[in-house]
């Protein structure tokens, strides 16, 4: 490159910037104009010789990049910024050509959503767009997973005597046993179409009443000392495990097979924790328990359904927090008895903790309706310290 010393006077890296701001706005092959900034008398005389001619208001790329090359600047436009010492950047070409592959992705997964029967199609790809469901894929992969959802609908069926299950429709629909798996791209969409389709639930119930399940034997009920009468199959397996002083597992490919049996009446303990059937196996407690492990699984689900049915007695306890008096109040509006799970059960247990000089948590969110106990919800939200329900263990194990 010939050196040319006056083109990096001071005065003149405000035109430089400018031309480079161009090109990194418009692109390397769009030459234009640029405004010329206010220029010294000497940078305008540098700017006149290097076109051949006085400059005026504004700067003609194009006769500039003749004038660079012609003067073994550089090759191009480009090239001789960067020997001025203004490199043109990568990144706005890059995220314009992001931004225009987004595009393209958007509109042809609405087109492709377009040509679904449901009316709730473009709410849906809408919901998926603005979650995020598209980001990085291109036109193709856009048009891809929404034909790919659209399959999945196609085969799903509720009224299904057995359902699928998830990973084997994945297999034999898309090439891959993990394509539905949670957290998947394809499953968050196809559970918004389900969402849009049945009304709001979680996911996992969303697929069951579609008729797919993720599994029969993952998420199972934990259980100690079952009250099962003699006529029930699963019987043997439950009355072994508490000879044995084992907590037992009972999954839900068993329960459709064996629905569950007991007397009418039969007290059975349901906990949100599975230490407490853990304590219960240890102490040999003849409470009969059961762990819904959180929010319960399919599996938990079905086995209070089946005892609920057969006309048990199901009290519940859980934490005392925000998010165990919300499973609480679910667990009562499907038939369970809250237990233990009052005000004063609640002021105790703090009273107890103070007494013992255990400094608690708190819980930074507040509680919803506790509708078994009105004064709970208060009681909660004027202290929000928690009482997990391992604290309670002994009172909890002697019924």
């Amino acid at each position: 490159m010939s050196n040319r010393p006056s083109l990096t006077a001071d005065g003149l890296d405000d035109v430089w910037a400018a031309v480079r701001h161009r090109l990194e706005t418009h692109g390397p092959d769009n030459r234009g104009r640029v405004t010329l900034p206010p220029l010294t008398a000497q940078g305008r005389l540098t700017i006149g010789t290097l076109l051949g001619r006085p400059p005026g208001k504004t700067l003609d790329l194009a006769a500039l990049e003749a004038a660079f090359v012609r003067l073994d600047i550089g090759s191009d436009l480009e090239s001789a910024l960067a020997a001025l010492g203004q490199p043109v950047s990568a990144e706005p070409a890059r995220r314009r050509i992001e931004r225009a592959t987004a595009t393209r992705a958007r509109d042809a997964a609405r087109e492709a959503a377009a040509a679904w029967p449901e009316t709730w199609a473009p709410d849906w790809i809408h919901d998926v767009i603005r979650a995020g469901g598209l980001r990085s894929l291109d036109e193709a992969q856009a048009r891809d997973l929404v034909e790919s959802v659209r399959s999945v609908l196609g085969v799903l069926d509720p009224g299904a005597a057995t359902p699928v299950s998830r990973v084997e429709l994945a297999a034999r629909l898309l090439g891959s046993a993990h394509a539905l798996d949670p957290g998947t791209r394809l499953e968050a969409a196809t559970t918004r179409a389900l969402r849009h389709r049945t009304g709001p639930a979680a996911s996992r119930e969303l697929w069951e009443q579609a008729g797919a399940h993720l599994d029969l034997t993952s998420g199972p009920a934990l259980i100690w000392r079952l009250p099962l009468l003699a006529s029930c199959e699963l019987t043997p397996i439950t009355e072994s495990a508490t000879t044995l002083g084992l907590p037992l597992h009972l999954s839900r490919f068993a329960l459709e097979r064996y629905p569950v049996q007991v007397e009418a009446g039969a007290g059975i303990l349901v906990v949100e924790n599975p230490r407490v059937v853990e304590a219960a196996a240890q102490a040999n407690s003849p409470q009969s328990v059961i762990a819904a492990n959180g929010n319960p699984s399919g599996a938990v689900k079905l086995l209070l359904h089946q005892l609920l049915e057969a006309g048990a007695s199901l009290r519940y306890h859980g934490d005392f927090d925000a998010a165990g008096l919300a499973m609480c109040a679910r667990m009562a509006q499907s038939g369970l008895r809250p237990w233990r799970m009052d005000a004063s059960d609640y002021l105790e247990a703090l009273a107890s903790a103070d007494a013992s000089g255990v400094d608690l948590p708190r819980d930074a969110g507040v509680a919803g309706p506790t509708p078994w106990d009105l004064q709970l919800q208060e009681e909660f939200d004027r202290d929000r310290r928690i009482i997990h329900e391992e604290r309670l263990l002994p009172a909890l194990l002697r019924g």
